[in-house]
């Protein structure tokens, strides 16, 4: 997959969050499952169980999800849902993101044709920046 922009690309949205890896920690003991069912795939959950610290893969996630909702300018909702975009890794564990249909439509009614996701996560901190762009 080629991640540079083609002559003539365009960045429609761009957006980043970043969330205490603490937070996320806390919200899973005190929520579990119902957290977990609510604002992750079994893709992405399966992928962050199966590293020794799940909980910093899982807050890079969240902020994956909050960056694309910020590239949309939609924020998490009606429009957008949790799920509505998942990360998942390609051949060389680059993160990569698959939308659901309403991630799709919105793709579309933004006349885009990809997004892009970049991850990095500490002990402390997690974070995303995303990229909505048209080739």
């Amino acid at each position: 997959m080629n991640l540079s922009l083609p002559p003539g690309g365009v960045l429609v949205g761009l957006g980043c969050d970043l969330i205490e890896v603490q937070r996320i920690r806390e919200v899973l003991e005190r929520h579990g499952d119902r957290f977990l069912d609510r604002v992750f795939t079994d893709e992405e959950r399966a992928y962050c169980f199966s590293m020794a610290h799940p909980h910093k893969h899982l807050a890079a996630r969240w902020a994956a999800k909050e960056a694309i909702s910020k590239c949309f300018t939609t924020g998490i909702g009606a429009e957008l849902g949790w799920k509505s975009a998942s990360v998942y890794h390609g051949s060389r564990q680059e993160p990569l993101v698959r939308l659901d249909e309403k991630g799709l439509a919105l793709l579309q009614r933004v006349n885009a044709s990809h997004v892009f996701v970049s991850l990095s996560h500490t002990e402390a901190s997690a974070m995303a920046v995303a990229a909505v762009v048209r080739a």
